[in-house]
């Protein structure tokens, strides 16, 4: 039982870009907020972007001005934009939904319910 799936990873050099998505098989994808969560090695799980139902958006302050996210309620998927990727970015990232947040976002995990099992993303020259 896996309602979100991920994929678009891989390896990109320094600079590169890649795009995310996240593909949900919940019933009223509409009805969900969407987050984007990445954990590198030997570092904690931290707060990429979020969307909420109504579509604001909110960014890590390291990612803000590279990374872009969005979503495509009638595909039930949500995008994850990266551009100018720096070997920092390398982690495994996983998208995360939560109901309810039709205007706000959120970028504490705890509020999350669905899990993706994460998509591995390879900043590396």
């Amino acid at each position: 039982q896996v309602p979100l799936v991920e994929s678009g990873g891989g390896l990109v050099p320094p600079g590169g870009s890649l795009r995310l998505s996240c593909a949900a098989s919940l019933r009223t994808f509409s009805t969900y907020a969407v987050g984007w969560f990445r954990q590198a090695p030997g570092k904690e799980r931290e707060f990429v972007a979020a969307i909420s139902r109504s579509a604001n958006t909110q960014y890590a302050d390291s990612v803000k001005g590279r990374f872009t996210i969005s979503r495509d309620n009638a595909n039930n998927t949500v995008y994850l934009q990266m551009n100018t990727l720096k070997p920092e970015d390398t982690a495994v990232y996983n998208c995360a939904a939560r109901v309810g947040g039709y205007y706000d976002t959120s970028n504490d995990k705890r509020l999350y319910t669905y899990w993706g099992r994460g998509t591995q993303v390879t900043v590396s020259s």
